[in-house]
């Protein structure tokens, strides 16, 4: 495997230190020769250690760019774009009506329902790995301080970043009792768990909980309904539809393939700005992200 450095870290945390036969760390920005190609690394800005693949053959540099958003994010290196041919890209929001909101409006928003039922648990339904940690983050920028609490499935991820070197302040394990054996109160608190774990028999044990969703896809009340989400935050780690469109023209590349989303609306606004564009259709990529 060759990757970066922290994705190397996060995929032996998840998969176990011997998960793979061999791994080859390759910093930002530095090359590396395979056969006739020249291969480098580039910020995606997804998450820790997210990375677009530049490749490169005499005067021709194709870009793949994995999943990727633009914009601050707290807790990993901010997209680079890249001057090339041939652009790769992801289109998760990749239709015109995915226009995200900031993402300290969508932090207020919950800090304001803390206060207005400070008597309910707000669990927050968030991956493991990326979007657990910046919503951890971004709190801890909007001035909240006290503990948050977390699910099992998320501990291990946190571990890593702060090890890494992201602080992400105080985190305590969503357990009925403490480390003394007394029963926990969660009114009044947050706490972070996989969006899986919102409607199950865990959550229940929290209390009163109010469930949020935090996602791009909670922009489509469909599916916050379906999920019984009561808070919907609007936070993705991929661009909306501003992001992906600005990010193209940004590359100048002549040649698009889009894939991992919308591919078709994405694949007209290119023909219509006059750069060949097609669907690329990858297996493995039936799973929802946001």
């Amino acid at each position: 495997m060759l990757a970066t450095d922290e994705t190397i870290q996060i995929a032996k945390t998840r998969y176990g230190a011997n998960a793979f036969e061999r791994t080859q760390a390759l910093p930002l920005r530095q090359s590396i020769k395979i056969g006739d190609v020249t291969v480098s690394l580039v910020p995606a800005g997804h998450v820790l250690g997210s990375a677009q693949i530049v490749i490169e053959k005499g005067a021709r540099r194709e870009v793949v760019s994995g999943d990727y958003r633009r914009g601050d994010n707290p807790t990993c290196a901010p997209f680079e774009p890249v001057q090339c041919d041939l652009f790769v890209t992801e289109a998760t929001f990749g239709l015109p009506v995915f226009r995200h909101p900031d993402t300290q409006s969508e932090i207020a928003k919950l800090l304001a329902s803390l206060e207005a039922f400070p008597e309910r648990c707000h669990v927050l339904g968030v991956y493991a790995l990326g979007k657990a940690q910046r919503i951890i983050a971004e709190l801890r920028n909007a001035g909240f301080d006290r503990p948050i609490y977390l699910h099992g499935a998320l501990q291990k991820l946190c571990e890593l970043y702060t090890q890494l070197g992201y602080e992400l302040g105080d985190l305590r394990p969503a357990t009925i009792k403490d480390e003394g054996g007394s029963k926990q109160n969660f009114a009044g608190q947050i706490v972070l768990a996989p969006p899986s774990a919102l409607q199950d028999r865990w959550s229940r044990r929290l209390g009163d909980i109010r469930p949020v969703g935090v996602s791009g896809w909670m922009q489509v009340r469909a599916r916050a309904r379906q999920r019984r989400v009561e808070l919907p935050l609007v936070i993705s780690d991929h661009c909306d539809w501003d992001g992906l469109t600005a990010t193209i023209r940004e590359v100048g590349a002549e040649t698009v393939w889009v894939t991992h989303g919308a591919e078709e609306a994405l694949c007209h606004w290119c023909a219509e700005q006059g750069i060949a564009a097609a669907p690329l259709q990858i297996a493995g990529r039936d799973g929802e992200d946001d």
